[in-house]
């Protein structure tokens, strides 16, 4: 690749967030990381990365939220930006909601190993 990749994490915990950023840090991505969701929106107005994972139990604003703001957002690149939701919540009503909301994607945690999320992550920005 000849311009990295740049991946925005927004995950609270982290020792998820660390592990996937390894992972991805490995195959050649950059990564920038958001602890909750009003340093995500921020990151992802400077960081401009390529996709977001976003998690959807976050402090203060939620994940929902997160992704309301960028893609109702007066900013045409942010809303742009494909969003994969990670999250520990398989409920059919979030996964719903997160995809009306503008998600491309969304993984159940538990389901996947960091490997398929790298792998998912390719496929979406193909």
């Amino acid at each position: 690749m000849p311009e990295q990749t740049k991946v925005l994490i927004v995950e609270d915990d982290k020792f998820l967030s660390e592990l996937i950023s390894t992972k991805l840090d490995k195959e050649g991505f950059s990564i920038a990381l958001a602890g909750d969701g009003e340093t995500g929106v921020k990151k992802a107005s400077e960081f401009r990365p390529d996709i977001i994972l976003l998690d959807i139990m976050l402090p203060g604003m939620d994940g929902f939220e997160v992704l309301e703001k960028l893609k109702n957002g007066a900013d045409a690149a942010l809303k742009a930006i494909p969003v994969i939701i990670l999250s520990n919540f398989g409920q059919e009503s979030k996964v719903e909601r997160g995809l009306q909301l503008g998600a491309v994607d969304y993984l159940v945690k538990a389901n996947f190993t960091t490997g398929e999320i790298v792998a998912k992550i390719k496929e979406v920005l193909k």
